[in-house]
């Protein structure tokens, strides 16, 4: 691994007042997109509204932006998919573009043939998918985000502690609030794809948590009577060349999609970046501040005062 740093002692728990507040901010931020995407006023994907979804077959290769082109010159904003078989393209509709989806058998090709003249374009077939659909994909992702979360507590507290547990789950719930307030503030669309990139991300997020709390683990077990304060600025002194190079070599590959890969996953892209980020922001100035805090807690509650102790398995 390459040492970008070299021995630091920064006092990151010493921050904690000012990134809490930050953290604060971003989550507040974030629950305003989910409840917006609750009351299905956020600008929501076909995969959740319901809409039409066309296939169109074309007499010769075309270009997905010359196709894009043309469907937002006449006002059509458009999901597109190529099809790997022939010269096919998924055209999906979200029902929020009422006009369209109600002739979109007719719009759809019409636009096409004069945006893209001579070239022949056909209508396969025709889809729609109603609004049930979309409220049952919408509880599905919900349910499935809660029962990840479980998951993660589960993880932790058997792997490490209870404390260490909900660290992370406050640390990983944070990094998902961080990207709701993202797209929640940029009118981004709310799809699938944005969905698989939450829990993607929710995943790093823990991973990069974890390394640190294992660090803190060693530590507290080296140093039983070292105060809690110390023991976590340590530990994340420790690892932190490690990861600032492991989110950096993950932001460049997720960096490269989002300039290179394309409009289908520009805003997949987008996501995995905003998560990285804060991913790597939260596991120093989230999770383990909230570990001291209720270590602290614990030992209030035990009556003893300042020193540290080993809560995690061996």
């Amino acid at each position: 691994m390459i040492e970008l740093l070299g021995k630091t002692n920064i006092d990151f728990i010493g921050m904690r007042k000012i990134t809490f507040f930050i953290s604060a901010i971003i989550t507040i931020i974030g629950i305003l997109g989910v409840i917006s995407i609750a009351r299905s006023t956020a600008n929501m994907g076909i995969d959740f509204t319901g809409g039409t979804s066309l296939q169109v077959q074309f007499d010769k290769p075309v270009a997905m932006a010359d196709v894009r082109k043309a469907l937002h010159t006449v006002g059509i904003e458009a999901e597109l998919q190529e099809v790997k078989e022939g010269n096919k393209l998924l055209v999906k509709l979200a029902r929020k573009n009422q006009g369209a989806v109600g002739k979109a058998a007719e719009t759809i090709p019409a636009a096409l043939q004069k945006g893209l003249p001579g070239t022949m374009v056909t209508v396969e077939s025709t889809t729609e998918i109603g609004p049930a659909v979309g409220d049952k994909l919408r509880k599905d992702t919900l349910i499935a985000v809660a029962i990840s979360m479980l998951g993660i507590i589960c993880y932790i507290a058997w792997r490490f502690d209870f404390h260490f547990g909900v660290g992370a789950i406050v640390a990983t719930l944070h990094d998902i609030m961080a990207m709701f307030a993202v797209f929640y503030l940029f009118n981004k669309e709310i799809n699938l794809l944005f969905i698989t990139a939450v829990l993607t991300i929710a995943g790093y997020s823990l991973t990069d948590t974890v390394v640190i709390f294992d660090r803190i683990r060693e530590n507290l077990h080296k140093d039983l009577k070292g105060a809690m304060h110390t023991i976590i600025n340590r530990s994340v002194n420790e690892v932190l060349s490690r990861s600032i190079v492991t989110s950096i070599t993950t932001f460049l590959s997720a960096a490269a999609l989002f300039f290179f890969g394309g409009e289908v996953i520009h805003d997949f892209a987008l996501a995995l970046l905003v998560g990285i980020v804060v991913g790597a922001y939260s596991s120093v100035f989230v999770a383990s501040p909230v570990l001291m805090w209720l270590h602290e807690r614990a030992l209030k509650k035990e009556g003893t005062t300042g020193a540290g102790h080993a809560p995690a398995k061996a």
